[in-house]
């Protein structure tokens, strides 16, 4: 797999040509278990065919699980900068529930040793979870806090279909997701480390003054990235790909110099809908003159002129020429959204 992964770095280099490289991103399942030199290799493979900047954000997301204190040192004296750790709760049964591999002591000794060699560290926490209590919360994100991360990921619990918690809320054995309690739950995160001193800039991202994700930050902002490996999403302003999902049918084509991708050519529509369901998830806002450049006249009227209920009930404002959230409308922002998208307009 590792391998494959090399050669179809090499072999898509074509497509980033011209871009420089600004961040390189091990995510989408759990990475923290390939070892230094496979991160190594990887890395290199991508500095020997591309562009990169002189100083780029490299993430790891990793599971509690898999960072030992040897594992963290090694990654400390790699090209990794920075971590993302998959913590998700300090409560054991909070992580059962989720079907997580580790435990709450793990999530603990993971982070107390993590900072000691990282400055740059992301930790997940998800909310809205079962039988959760607000104060229950409130202890979790106090307990974030605690190691001084400079950034936290935090979203709410959703069930997916064929899990083993879908399965136990169709038997009854738990209940379905509160979307009031994830509510009360958001609101309590977004007051608490707003106080500390973060900065709410994406819906489910909160960081420091310079700890923002330049990764997310540049995928928010439509900017082009390549998706290298099995399921892996690309974009390019114009169109987006996607790899076969099957590890072995992925493994033989790379072997075969052949790319096991999927393209989607973008309509207009498409890529003004992306952007103003993105832009809205941010502190960035969308903005009027983008949607007049790229779009036209009639997509901005269309736009201010939809916006309008929103505005009248205090759910999104215009400052600077940008249509921004309130904080009242910001956990509504997806439904928002969906309810400024064109449909069937040319």
């Amino acid at each position: 797999m590792v391998e494959a992964l090399a050669k179809e770095v090499e072999l898509r280099k074509e497509e980033f040509k011209s871009t420089v490289v600004e961040t390189i991103y091990f995510g989408g399942g759990t990475p923290s278990v390939l070892s230094i030199e496979e991160i190594e290799l990887l890395i290199n493979t991508v500095y020997s065919n591309y562009q990169v900047s002189d100083n780029p954000e490299i993430t790891l997301e990793a599971n509690p699980d898999d960072l030992s204190k040897a594992k963290i040192i090694a990654l400390s004296q790699s090209p990794i900068n920075r971590l993302s750790i998959g913590i998700q709760s300090f409560f054991e049964d909070d992580l059962k529930l989720m079907n997580r591999a580790h435990n709450a002591e793990e999530a603990k000794t993971c982070l107390e040793e993590a900072t000691k060699h990282f400055d740059n560290i992301s930790v997940d926490l998800i909310y809205g979870i079962q039988n959760s209590t607000s104060e229950k919360w409130l202890q979790n994100i106090e307990t974030a806090l605690s190691y001084n991360v400079p950034h936290i990921s935090s979203y709410a619990l959703t069930v997916e279909p064929k899990t083993a918690l879908a399965s136990f809320i169709e038997k009854g054995i738990i209940d379905d997701v509160d979307d009031e309690l994830a509510h009360e739950q958001f609101l309590i995160l977004k007051e608490k480390l707003e106080a500390k001193g973060f900065v709410h800039y994406e819906l489910s991202n909160f960081g420091k003054e310079g700890f923002f994700s330049r990764n997310n930050t540049a995928y928010w902002q439509g900017k082009s990235y390549l998706g290298i490996g099995p399921s892996a999403h690309s974009f390019n302003g114009k169109q987006r790909g996607w790899n076969v999902r099957n590890n072995s049918k992925y493994i033989k084509a790379i072997q075969q110099n052949s790319l096991p991708i999927e393209i989607e050519n973008l309509t207009k529509i498409d890529r003004y809908n992306e952007y103003v369901m993105t832009g809205l998830r941010t502190m960035f806002g969308v903005s009027l003159a983008k949607i007049e450049a790229d779009f036209g006249s009639t997509y901005k009227d269309y736009l201010l002129e939809h916006a309008q209920v929103f505005i009248n009930q205090h759910l999104l404002y215009i400052d600077d020429a940008h249509i921004r959230v309130t904080k009242e409308g910001q956990f509504l922002s997806d439904g928002i959204s969906s309810e400024l998208f064109k449909l069937n307009l040319s």
